[in-house]
């Protein structure tokens, strides 16, 4: 049977225009070993032995994260990995919900939405694995969670769809252990930081944009 394995990360809840972002990237189980593979050798090659993320994008480093995520994007031109990004206007906030319930409730609507798992009916069933970036909520509801996503094949909107999930399927990482979720990271990064307008940010009392800014936009 098919696999597949998807990454998933969130970043901002709240920015000037736009919060509660949520990203992910899916890739077939014979293209991930594979994948995994070239883009640690390029942080190697880089002289990157540790994380990348977004918030350590600066001018020293600048250079070896836009190789990298490079050779990213060469994958997801190549169809080898599908990347999604979700996010909300900041002015549109469920007043109803707790902070808690909003983040699981969003999480869930993300993954069960944006990979295209209710246009699947045609093709043959595959598993999916979900590697989700450490949760930050009371381990009780981040297992329900994980409940609610293991169900998600049997409800309404996927009944009948050939995707298939298990719960032992579903693990929480830490995304310094692996590299497509820290792509993952700054791809959410970046996107946040321009389309909230963080690119023409200047330090207090400063009439040009810092080193960090510079590099940042440099990225994007």
């Amino acid at each position: 049977m098919l696999e597949y394995t998807l990454y998933c990360d969130e970043s901002v809840a709240k920015d000037r225009k736009y919060g509660d972002f949520f990203g992910g990237c899916i890739i077939e189980a014979s293209n991930l070993q594979p994948v995994i593979k070239a883009l640690e050798t390029c942080k190697t090659d880089n002289g990157l032995h540790n994380e990348i993320k977004w918030t350590k994008v600066t001018g020293q480093y600048l250079d070896k994260y836009i190789q990298v995520m490079r050779l990213f994007f060469s994958f997801v031109a190549e169809r080898k990995v599908k990347v999604r990004i979700m996010f909300r206007k900041t002015e549109n906030q469920y007043s109803l919900l707790s902070n808690n319930e909003k983040y699981f409730k969003l999480y869930y609507q993300f993954i069960k939405h944006a990979f295209g798992f209710t246009c699947t009916y045609d093709m043959p069933p595959f598993n999916l694995r979900i590697y989700l970036d450490q949760l930050p909520a009371k381990r009780e509801d981040c297992d329900e969670f994980k409940t609610f996503l293991a169900a998600l094949p049997h409800t309404m909107a996927l009944k009948g769809c050939a995707l298939r999930i298990s719960k032992e399927q579903i693990a929480e990482v830490r995304s310094h252990e692996h590299v497509l979720l820290q792509c993952v990271d700054i791809v959410m990064g970046a996107m946040q930081f321009r389309l909230n307008n963080h690119h023409k940010d200047k330090p207090e009392g400063q009439l040009r944009r810092g080193k960090k800014n510079y590099s940042e936009r440099k990225v994007i």
